[in-house]
């Protein structure tokens, strides 16, 4: 089984970019689907975008479409959020997670789960 450790988080204004990473250890993290899920305050959390073992397919929720590009390195046993023209409401702790099999959208699915990074989005 993998550990995940997120990282890349912080504050940007409206209009900008991050990069978020999430390292994983262990030798199997390429058997793995990798999704980002975020959680905002007050709300539950939701899921962001999956990309499969692979990284032939990905998955996006329909709010982040065309700004939020998921993205793997086998290699490196990392999978990268790239965020582009951030908004206010994106404000949220960000996690990875991994997904052996099952549905993508789904968090129950998920077999592991990294800590969070913070992201703040200012007006």
């Amino acid at each position: 089984q993998v550990q995940l450790v997120e990282s890349g988080g912080g504050l940007v204004q409206a209009g900008g970019s991050l990069r978020l990473s999430c390292a994983a250890s262990g030798r199997s993290f390429s058997t793995y689907h990798m999704g980002w899920f975020r959680q905002a305050p007050g709300k539950e959390r939701e899921f962001v975008a999956a990309i499969t073992w692979s990284g032939a397919d990905t998955y996006y929720a329909d709010s982040v479409k065309g700004r939020l590009t998921i993205s793997r390195d086998n290699a490196k046993n990392t999978v990268y959020l790239q965020m582009n023209n951030l908004k206010p409401e994106d404000t949220a702790v960000y996690y990875c997670a991994a997904l052996t099999s099952g549905f993508y959208k789904s968090e129950a699915e998920y077999d592991v789960w990294g800590q969070g990074t913070q992201v703040t989005v200012s007006s």
